[in-house]
């Protein structure tokens, strides 16, 4: 028995990459059907056959992408060691991912637009980042699971917010500075050495 797409799933698979790539670039009220269905080389019909809506779309976009990441984590804690961490950051805020914005980490490009999504996609959204920051924290060292869980979610939001702010400057000598420091504080609160504010 062969394990090639059918001609239908990969066309499936090709609509639901160009609806990622559409919605990562331009964000979900910046790309329509049409665009999505031209960029997949496919008609707004067809579209329509496979992902049902532009709703149902992002919503398929959304848990593919957010799975990517589920994948990736362990693969590189297996690849990089005790030094994942740091081999993550350096991926995450590399020049190669912040100009990528099509094809850059969904928990960046597409959680502002979860903000504004209705109150399904958010649980589903809660979901998906529940086991990303669990798998980060377990593979960070030191401490009891209620002390490297916090480290995970603060890890994540420093990259998060650093990814974005790097790719929103204009000049590339300001965007690696931001990318430098933001890698060392990832870094710094994955291993729990930042400073805490004083009570």
């Amino acid at each position: 028995m062969s394990d090639m797409p059918t001609k239908k799933q990969q066309t499936h698979m090709r609509v639901l990459d160009a609806a990622g790539q559409g919605f990562r670039s331009h964000g979900y009220a910046g790309i329509g059907v049409d665009g999505i269905a031209k960029a997949a080389g496919v008609t707004s019909g067809a579209f329509y056959a496979h992902l049902g809506s532009k709703d149902k779309a992002f919503s398929a976009v959304l848990d593919a992408s957010l799975d990517e990441v589920i994948e990736a984590i362990p693969k590189i804690q297996n690849e990089s060691g005790v030094e994942w961490v740091q081999a993550f950051a350096d991926y995450y805020l590399g020049r190669a991912h912040r100009e990528n914005l099509a094809r850059g980490c969904a928990m960046t490009t597409l959680s502002p637009e979860v903000v504004r999504a209705a109150p399904e996609l958010h649980a589903a959204y809660e979901s998906k980042m529940k086991k990303i920051a669990n798998l980060v924290a377990d593979g960070l060292k030191g401490g009891s699971r209620d002390d490297r869980l916090p480290r995970a979610w603060a890890m994540l939001g420093v990259l998060i917010g650093g990814l974005t702010m790097a790719r929103a400057v204009k000049t590339d000598k300001l965007a690696e500075e931001i990318a430098s420091s933001i890698c060392a504080a990832a870094t710094s609160v994955a291993e729990g050495t930042s400073q805490k504010p004083e009570a």
